[in-house]
């Protein structure tokens, strides 16, 4: 059985995701809303959750297509109010629709969204050398930044720590620990 971080030994969907996507570089702007999204919505609530919801997010989201997102209406948003399949908080779920505006408006000055996000770590990943959970940090001068930066344009739910969050998740920082089997396989990814 190969070794992992320790965080996706608890739960199979954990597991699936850890190997398979958490800290593969990402550079598709609808992929990127994604990631960013789920970030949001986990706010107070467990990966684990938000994992088991993707697919009601991805149907309730049309798959995060930026444009499409961008025109939901309040009454589209009081639907998903009462969608079971998504965590049902208004300002999380105004959040996918206002950052989904924001993005076509970083897309229509940056040329994408992933241009703009990647500019954080100069379009590289940053690769860390953690040997245990406990060094890994929750917010980071790069995350405190592209928060700021992303609140000052008009985005939603993005905190220091969900910015860090989605860094992680869309692999511009590396944050497998260096025992886990995907420490080097998303190094060259």
């Amino acid at each position: 059985m190969p070794k992992r971080c320790p965080w996706a030994e608890k739960h199979e969907l954990e597991t699936e995701y850890h190997d398979t996507e958490w800290g593969v570089p990402e550079h598709n702007d609808q992929k990127l809303f994604e990631l960013l999204s789920l970030e949001s919505a986990q706010s107070g609530l467990s990966w684990l959750t938000i994992l088991q919801k993707r697919d009601g997010y991805r149907e309730a989201f049309v798959e995060f297509e930026i444009a499409k997102v961008a025109r939901y209406s309040a009454k589209k948003r009081a639907v998903l109010l009462k969608n079971p399949a998504i965590v049902r908080h208004k300002l999380k779920i105004d959040a996918v629709v206002e950052n989904a505006k924001r993005i076509l408006d970083i897309q229509q000055s940056q040329g994408s969204f992933a241009a703009y996000v990647w500019d954080f770590v100069d379009g590289a990943t940053v690769q860390n050398n953690w040997r245990t959970g406990a060094e890994v940090p929750s917010k980071t001068g790069v995350s405190d930044a592209l928060s700021k930066d992303l609140k000052k344009r008009g985005f939603k739910f993005v905190g220091s720590t969900t910015c860090y969050s989605f860094m992680q998740a869309s692999g511009m920082v590396n944050d497998h620990l260096v025992s886990c089997f995907r420490y080097k396989a998303v190094q060259s990814e």
